[in-house]
């Protein structure tokens, strides 16, 4: 439903349940849908929702990158909702990054156990590196002009939220 628009058409949604955390730390903010007009359906909320989540992933990065003085070229990501093929697409078009999603999308638990393994010896770096299978690479098809107007659409939602 959510690639079956070309555009969000102005529709985002801030899910601020319990206020907003990094990087704005205001716990008095609320969740919020904008930009509903009367030409809104389910297919826009339901975009507004996914492309919610890879707006605040870029709030995150976007800090981290400030606040290491680096640019990540390449996340790699795991959980239920890397399964969804529009949301990855998304997420590295905004971020302007390559995202890497691997076979196994549900590895916390394989982390686990292989951190532990690394810790007592039992495996090597190049060892754990070698069991990660890439399943498909994302990469930015977004134009620069598009993707800040994405972005200056999700600041003022934002703002709409913490006022």
């Amino acid at each position: 439903i959510s690639d079956s628009l070309t555009s969000n058409e102005g529709v985002y949604i801030v899910p601020a349940f319990t206020g907003l955390g990094t990087p704005y730390w205001d716990m008095e903010a609320r969740g919020l849908i904008s930009g509903i007009t009367r030409g809104t359906n389910r297919s826009h909320i339901i975009r507004a929702s996914l492309e919610s989540i890879a707006f605040q992933v870029h709030d995150v990065i976007k800090t981290i990158n400030k606040d290491v003085n680096i640019k990540i070229k390449t996340i790699k990501v795991d959980g239920g909702a890397t399964s969804n093929n529009f949301l990855m697409q998304f997420q590295s078009d905004i971020l302007n990054v390559n995202i890497e999603r691997p076979n196994n999308i549900e590895t916390t638990a394989l982390g686990a156990a292989l951190l532990s393994g690394l810790k007592c010896n039992f495996w090597s770096n190049k060892e754990i590196i070698r069991i990660r299978k890439i399943d498909q690479t994302f990469t930015p098809k977004m134009n620069s002009e598009i993707r800040n107007k994405n972005i200056e659409g999700w600041i003022k939602a934002i703002e709409k939220s913490r006022a």
